[in-house]
């Protein structure tokens, strides 16, 4: 049973996303994101310059003068939308939890793909895989995806990244886009993380808050990992103490970058509380010159 302000939350997000996702965007995601192989579509009279083995030998036959094959890009792709439901999703400096936020951009995203005629399915993990929608057309499965994400109440509260990559490989056989969201506060698993992209078009999407960053001076805080259970105390009041943990943090974060670039995964980073339209049309612009310069 959903309930009401579940439903609420979904219908502000289906309005907000709805704006969002124009023709524009929808053009943008289409232009980054390519098809995975080639159909026919006609013949047309052969041209200086065209290859030689795209010849259609029988309509050249017939008409006594060379024609050659046409191809587009086959268009249609399968979007896995790939969730990290554990319990540091719960956090929330600001007006939204990183969950919530997360809810949000997978519903961009898979409206994008809805407009572009594309199939969207769904996989949410914390230790293990809690539930999973096979890919669907249609706005429907679009706001089934956002109700899930929210609704969904996790069995564990810890994280694995590697069990969610050998459930997606088992399930999709055929090359998909595969949307990966998740703070990325655990060790990265390399080795499946590498053989997911090779098999998939795999971009990681971090999402993550402020405080997570850096600290706020309020003192003595007890702080409560929300998947370990562990209390520690801290003094936000001491500088030393917050820029060593800010320095600590920006450590880690080149080390995760670093990770991705070497495993050639394409990463797009958005924090709760701060607009994320223009750093998700950047992407998607960067993604599509990459494309046209191969």
């Amino acid at each position: 049973m959903i309930s009401p302000e579940i439903h609420d939350k979904v219908r502000q997000i289906e309005i907000k996303t709805s704006r969002l996702v124009t023709e524009v965007m929808a053009s943008q995601f289409q232009s980054a994101f390519k098809g995975h192989g080639m159909e026919f579509e006609e013949v047309r009279e052969y041209q200086p310059g065209d290859e030689v083995r795209f010849i259609d030998w029988n309509v050249t036959a017939r008409m006594n003068h060379p024609f050659v094959k046409k191809f587009v890009e086959e268009r249609e792709l399968t979007v896995m939308v790939v969730v990290d439901v554990s319990g540091s999703g719960r956090f929330g400096s600001q007006a939204q939890s990183k969950r919530e936020l997360a809810a949000e951009l997978a519903c961009v995203l898979a409206l994008a793909a809805h407009r572009c005629q594309d199939k969207v399915g769904l996989i949410l993990f914390t230790e293990e895989v809690e539930l999973y929608v096979p890919p669907r057309k249609g706005r429907r499965n679009v706001l089934r995806v956002v109700r899930d994400i929210l609704h969904h109440q996790p069995r564990r509260s810890g994280t694995r990244l590697d069990a969610a990559l050998e459930f997606l490989t088992r399930v999709s056989t055929r090359k998909a886009v595969v949307i990966l969201l998740s703070d990325f506060l655990d060790p990265l698993p390399l080795k499946p993380l590498r053989q997911a992209h090779r098999r998939h078009d795999l971009v990681a999407v971090q999402i993550t808050d402020r405080h997570e960053n850096e600290l706020p001076a309020l003192g003595r805080l007890l702080l409560e990992d929300a998947e370990t259970g562990h209390v520690a105390e801290i003094n936000t009041g001491s500088a030393s103490r917050r820029e060593s943990f800010a320095r600590q943090r920006q450590e880690e974060q080149a080390e995760l970058q670093t990770h991705f670039s070497n495993l050639g995964i394409d990463t797009l980073c958005v924090q709760t509380g701060v607009a994320y339209v223009q750093a998700l049309s950047r992407f998607f612009e960067k993604r599509t010159r990459r494309r046209t310069r191969r």
